[in-house]
């Protein structure tokens, strides 16, 4: 069987053929976007391997089964870029990756709040100019801090953990609380953290849970860290809370419009989402290019996960575990 990889790139490639070596599945890796547009390089392959933010909308959808597409393999954890009631509807399955590496995010959620705070980044560009000035560099402490951990699945769980490691007080929120940490509700939360690390998936319920509502709740120069999906903020919200100061410092390693942006070199024709590059003006906010879970070991499993996906659809006709359903 062929199956259409779209949105490949050279860092994804080299782990599916290496994993593929003991599946013997056909690939073809393209490197455009799946959209209505390029829906019709599907033809011939009943499983197309969509990234996540290629867009599967209803026409996209459509599309896809008019030349024959039975199997979405998604090869990420998160599937709120798939219109899952139409995919239903055309009788298109919908498979994911849940689980590929948690210690990957949680490690680099972390890994944005001690560069964010400590200005770590700042140090190595002014060294590299031969700049040994420490002006502007002071961080603060995270042991004593509040860190307020926003959905504590296997993610958020491993960044709580780690954070406590460092001496900070846990104040966790989810609609599953479990025993380990201190669950409070969400007000209590927002009012009561210095820093803020968001792990939910994207829903309905959870789009732009940080607006000016909830920033409003929030003590002044508060820390946001975000290595979940972008639209959990409403990023001109965020520039507001930037400009008044009630933001102390933000790093996101994704953002709500970041499909036409992420995962490419704009260097040389430069960037046309003026709130994106409004964020960048600020000092106090770090960005990476939704790098999170980009690790060798995190590769392997997304490649081993998604091609058990569609070896299990190519040889019963459905996939079971992995499926994504509409509830």
């Amino acid at each position: 069987m062929k199956v259409a990889f779209f949105d490949t790139h050279d860092f994804e490639r080299k782990a599916f053929e290496k994993v593929n070596e003991g599946f013997g599945i056909e690939l073809q890796f393209l490197e455009m976007k799946l959209s209505t547009t390029s829906a019709p390089f599907a033809t011939g392959s009943e499983v197309v391997c969509a990234f996540v933010n290629d867009k599967l909308d209803e026409d996209c959808l459509r599309a896809l089964h008019a030349v024959g597409v039975k199997l979405i393999a998604l090869r990420s954890a998160g599937f709120n870029h798939v219109n899952l009631q139409v995919a239903a509807e055309l009788g298109i399955q919908v498979a994911r990756v849940p689980g590929y590496s948690p210690n990957a995010v949680s490690e680099f959620a972390l890994g944005l709040l001690l560069c964010l705070n400590r200005k770590i980044h700042k140090s190595y560009a002014r060294v590299r100019d031969l700049n040994f000035s420490l002006d502007g560099l002071v961080g603060f402490d995270l042991h004593g801090k509040t860190v307020g951990v926003i959905g504590t699945g296997k993610i958020g769980v491993l960044f709580a953990r780690s954070v406590q490691t460092l001496g900070c007080k846990v104040l966790a929120y989810d609609k599953f609380p479990s025993s380990e940490f201190n669950f409070v509700s969400l007000p209590q939360l927002l009012k009561e953290s210095d820093i803020i690390s968001l792990h939910v998936p994207l829903t309905p319920d959870t789009h732009h849970l940080i607006n000016d509502e909830t920033l409003g709740l929030m003590k002044e120069g508060i820390y946001l860290i975000n290595t979940g999906r972008g639209g959990l903020i409403d990023t001109k919200a965020l520039i507001r809370g930037l400009k008044s100061q009630k933001i102390g410092g933000v790093a996101l390693d994704v953002y709500e419009e970041e499909e036409e942006f992420f995962f490419r070199d704009l260097s040389e024709t430069g960037l046309s989402d003026d709130v994106l590059a409004r964020l960048l003006t600020f000092p106090n906010v770090l960005i990476s290019s939704h790098q999170a879970f980009l690790t060798h070991e995190a590769l392997g499993n997304i490649a081993q996960t998604t091609l058990e996906n569609i070896q299990e659809f190519t040889s019963t006709g459905k996939v079971t575990s992995n499926k994504v359903s509409l509830g």
